[in-house]
């Protein structure tokens, strides 16, 4: 089924890759030569067993053998003992590390796995998933519920904005600034030479003591809601 060449068609042909031509309803060739019908494929055995009745015979036991472990230096001590001899420098270390050896011991560092203790129904690797159930998908559950849960979200926030405005910050008035007043203790009178302790004011406007100390309560009482360092300004209500 290949397509007619033209030229001389050398052997050598046969052998580059390139040169082969796709056949029909055929993998093209790779020209790699093969061994002959009587090649046998694969990893010859060297073991000669007695077949099946050997096998049941007996068992083919492999018999344990040590592993040689490869001893490692105790660098941590080694550090130790070239420090107490006064070695400090890394000349004095290196040289030191030559001339002594201290072997770390051999199940130092490793975690004895024999010690792990597991009960004997346990079970190793991840559960099987659950199956998904396809009646709920195709009834569309899923997004009925988070519908309904987004809903839900929804009705809170707006309870929670509804209770916020109730609670929030009422605008004081001279009212309620009056009822948190607390009237100021009053300071110390400031020192005086005792002949000018008693005397009197020189002008006097109210008629009487009762009425000057009812004037000046008025106005302490009525300064709390007004500007002003004296408290005689207009109304601070905010």
């Amino acid at each position: 089924m290949e397509n007619e060449r033209f030229g001389v068609v050398r052997e050598s042909m046969n052998n580059n890759e390139i040169l082969q031509k796709a056949e029909l309803g055929k993998v093209k060739r790779r020209c790699y030569s093969l061994p002959g019908p009587d090649f046998t494929y694969g990893q010859s055995s060297y073991l000669r067993e007695g077949g099946v009745a050997e096998a049941i015979g007996h068992w083919q036991s492999v018999e344990a053998k040590a592993r040689q472990r490869k001893l490692e230096s105790n660098f941590v001590a080694l550090n130790r003992e070239a420090v107490k001899s006064g070695l400090v420098t890394a000349a004095e270390h290196q040289t030191f590390r030559n001339t002594h050896k201290i072997w770390r011991p051999v199940n130092e560092g490793r975690v004895n796995h024999h010690t792990l203790s597991l009960p004997p129904n346990m079970t190793f690797g991840i559960s099987t998933r659950p199956s998904t159930p396809i009646y709920e998908l195709m009834e569309h559950k899923y997004q009925n519920l988070w519908l309904e849960h987004q809903r839900q979200a929804t009705e809170a926030y707006r309870i929670m904005k509804k209770e916020k405005n109730k609670i929030a910050k009422v605008q004081d008035t001279r009212t309620t600034m009056l009822r948190r007043y607390q009237p100021p203790e009053d300071p110390t009178p400031l020192w005086q030479l005792p002949r000018f302790q008693k005397v009197g004011p020189h002008l006097d406007t109210f008629p009487s003591e009762k009425a000057r100390q009812r004037a000046f309560s008025a106005h302490h009482s009525d300064a709390i809601a007004r500007r002003g360092l004296h408290g005689q300004g207009i109304y601070n209500i905010s």
